[in-house]
């Protein structure tokens, strides 16, 4: 059977695409993983109408509201190879069986890059986050701690202030110019230059001469990748920008292969779940009309 649309990815941007299109009564198949990015996290915010909720929840009854329509097709996967030209793609998944379709998109989210610092990974999404309005207002503006990965990172700790009381670790990431300094300076910013060694308990960071600040929080700007390198593998154009790479896209979520289309974290910054179901939302009529018009 040749589907309209193959979505790769089944988390929000891909689910948001794929109700725009099943509700045009297209035959769309969904192969998901089921490594959503915010996996980690317990609480989902500033999602308007779903604030405060558990974000696996949310997930879950998206996935019931789109099984609902009987042109949709669900597969439980990952999606391994792409290949084919626009209205004869074909993906394989890693049960080696082969789907055929019309138009792909690429929803496939992207993996967070940490710095190498002992007890990061683990805190996750749970007391370091890399989003100040997803998980700023919980902190009760309390002791909050920005680790450098790069330039972008004097943007973090500028903003962050809104938060709390700040501490910016430059952990050899960067040096900072006067104006940054000034700049950081009046934002009541503390600098704080000596290595970071760990992070233990719930956010505390172990520096290299010993001591040990305590913190409500901590938030680092991540370096983002693709989840998957299945687009680049069809010929989709990956773009470098200040936040790691991304698939390239135009105005109508298309990309650089003709009839293969991307969304979400993977093809847009910055990155939250509201803006992912935005996306994806625009994704899926975009879509919908290249097979019409």
């Amino acid at each position: 059977m040749q589907n309209d649309v193959i979505v790769v990815g089944g988390s929000y941007a891909g689910m948001a695409a794929a109700l725009q299109l099943i509700r045009a009564r297209r035959t769309v198949l969904v192969i998901d993983a089921g490594l959503r990015r915010n996996r980690f996290a317990s609480h989902s915010h500033g999602f308007l109408g779903q604030d405060g909720m558990d974000p696996a929840e949310i997930a879950a009854s998206a996935r019931a509201q789109l099984m609902a329509y009987p042109t949709l097709t669900w597969v439980d996967g990952r999606a391994e190879a792409a290949g084919g030209v626009k209205d004869a793609f074909a993906v394989t998944t890693a049960d080696g069986a082969q789907h055929e379709g019309r138009r792909l998109l690429f929803a496939v989210g992207v993996t967070d890059q940490l710095p190498e610092i002992e007890g990061m990974a683990e805190r996750w999404g749970r007391s370091i986050f890399h989003c100040p309005y997803c998980h700023g207002y919980e902190l009760e503006r309390g002791r909050i701690g920005v680790i450098a990965t790069g330039p972008m990172s004097v943007h973090q700790a500028q903003l962050i202030p809104e938060w709390g009381e700040v501490t910016f670790f430059t952990n050899g990431a960067l040096a900072l110019d006067d104006a940054a300094r000034a700049d950081l300076k009046s934002r009541a910013v503390t600098i704080e230059e000596t290595p970071v060694r760990r992070i233990e308990g719930h956010a505390d960071v172990l520096l290299a001469d010993g001591r040990t600040l305590s913190f409500a929080g901590l938030f680092t700007a991540s370096r983002n990748a693709p989840a998957t390198p299945i687009a680049g593998t069809l010929g989709c154009e990956i773009d470098e920008t200040p936040f790691g790479t991304q698939i390239r896209t135009d105005a109508t979520k298309e990309t650089t292969v003709p009839g293969a289309f991307a969304c979400g974290d993977v093809a847009r910054t910055p990155h939250s779940v509201s803006l992912a179901v935005a996306d994806g939302a625009w994704a899926g009529a975009q879509l919908h009309r290249s097979l019409v018009f």
